[in-house]
């Protein structure tokens, strides 16, 4: 943060109306943001992994396979089935373990990752003989997959045995169990999600030889290709991407051109991030080099989103080297934005029992504690048990989140 303390204490005596008045001109208010990317662009790139901090026996993490390793390693696990049964074991997999417990954040990666646990699905227990039989029926489905060298979706995945999987996240569970056996992301499978994110904005890019340029993308925006490997020669002139939380707000500031007053790349997950949007946004940045900054909701679950972009899911540790993407700027709306910007009483929402849970949980977290800004904020949120939308910046006007809001916080440079 830049200077933020004294300004902050200006700014809450004042009308949040009136605070229009003390925006600059667009180059003036972009001057921190250009600052962010330039640190960046100068700060060299520290690329480290589970070997050089000698985690390699005790944690797993998997890499890009193509069809041919695939199909390798799933070969490997059937033969590996099949020795235990002439040793006498009976039929089963041994299967890496993807509880909590098997879970650890490492500081010096800022992700998490998982340990090397692993348990038996032995088809003789009543307990895993079920699934036992669907990890081997998607072993087969993948297989096929690899074979013809094509791509399904999870909902097609599903489909093709629904008596078997009673539910999708029956076989959605038993996908990433099987990339954690093979040691391949889950995209090396051949299997996709549906189209979820979507990006507008400064950006142009070729997906499968396609020109794609997304500041042509009317107020909807582009969907995120669900393969991103598809995705080639990204260019762009942005200054920074904008992550936002909401569909609404991603709409609010598409259909407000806010990327053209301010270059930048928006995208959205429309809530809990897919893999194809949490790979895309890694890709942006890895490529662009430029700053992400984050628009949530000022309540647990805001944060809560943040941080898989930012440090991974406990569903997909196995993958958190391909999907996190480090370092982003928790622009707003934070607990600390509620009294600064008069945010008024009526859209203010108490925390239930289970937000002010979820509160606390994420306050006992290694990657929060990491951030004493971060440990800050919570404890506001927390302590005043009070909670509020993106929208609630509405309040002012349909406009203000583009035209007061997130101009003033570019302006101060008001991320941590």
């Amino acid at each position: 943060m830049s200077q933020k303390v004294s300004k902050k204490a200006k700014l809450s005596n004042h009308n949040p109306l009136a605070l229009k008045k003390k925006l600059k001109a667009p180059d003036e208010i972009l001057k921190e943001v250009k600052r962010l990317a330039k640190q960046l662009k100068d700060q060299p790139e520290v690329s480290r992994t589970l070997h050089e901090l000698g985690l390699l026996d005790s944690c797993r993490e998997v890499v890009e396979k193509d069809a041919n390793g695939v199909l390798d390693e799933i070969e490997s696990a059937i033969f590996q089935a099949a020795v235990t049964i002439l040793n006498g074991q009976g039929f089963s997999y041994s299967v890496p373990s993807r509880a909590k417990g098997n879970q650890l954040y490492v500081p010096e990666l800022d992700r998490i990752v998982l340990k090397d646990s692993a348990a038996q699905r032995p088809f003789a227990s009543t307990a895993t003989c079920r699934k036992s039989v669907i990890t081997t029926r998607i072993l087969q489905l993948v297989h096929e997959l690899c074979v013809k060298r094509i791509h399904v979706t999870k909902r097609d995945l599903f489909y093709t045995d629904v008596k078997l999987f009673e539910e999708q996240n029956n076989s959605d569970s038993v996908l990433d169990d099987v990339a954690c056996m093979l040691s391949c992301t889950r995209s090396s499978l051949h299997v996709v999600a549906s189209e979820k994110g979507v990006v507008v904005g400064r950006l142009t890019f070729q997906e499968d030889g396609d020109v794609i340029n997304c500041s042509k993308m009317g107020v909807g925006g582009k969907a995120i290709p669900p393969n991103v490997d598809k995705v080639s020669n990204i260019q762009s002139d942005a200054l920074f991407i904008l992550l936002v939380e909401k569909d609404a707000a991603f709409m609010r500031l598409a259909e407000d051109r806010f990327y053209n007053h301010y270059p930048c790349i928006i995208i959205t997950a429309k809530g809990q991030p897919d893999v194809a949007s949490r790979l895309f946004l890694r890709k942006l940045k890895m490529e662009l080099k430029i700053p992400v900054l984050a628009l949530v909701d000022s309540d647990p679950y805001g944060l809560k989103i943040l941080s898989v972009y930012m440090k991974g899911s406990m569903n997909m540790s196995y993958d958190s080297s391909n999907l996190t993407t480090p370092d982003i700027k928790w622009l707003g709306v934070r607990p600390s934005d509620l009294e600064r910007f008069s945010i008024p009483e009526q859209c203010r929402l108490p925390m239930t029992d289970e937000d002010i849970k979820t509160g606390k949980k994420l306050l006992e977290e290694d990657f929060i504690k990491a951030n004493p800004e971060w440990v800050k904020e919570l404890q506001i949120m927390v302590s005043s048990k009070v909670k509020a939308e993106i929208q609630a910046l509405s309040s002012f006007g349909f406009q203000y989140l583009s035209q007061v809001y997130l101009p003033l916080k570019l302006q101060e440079g008001d991320w941590i």
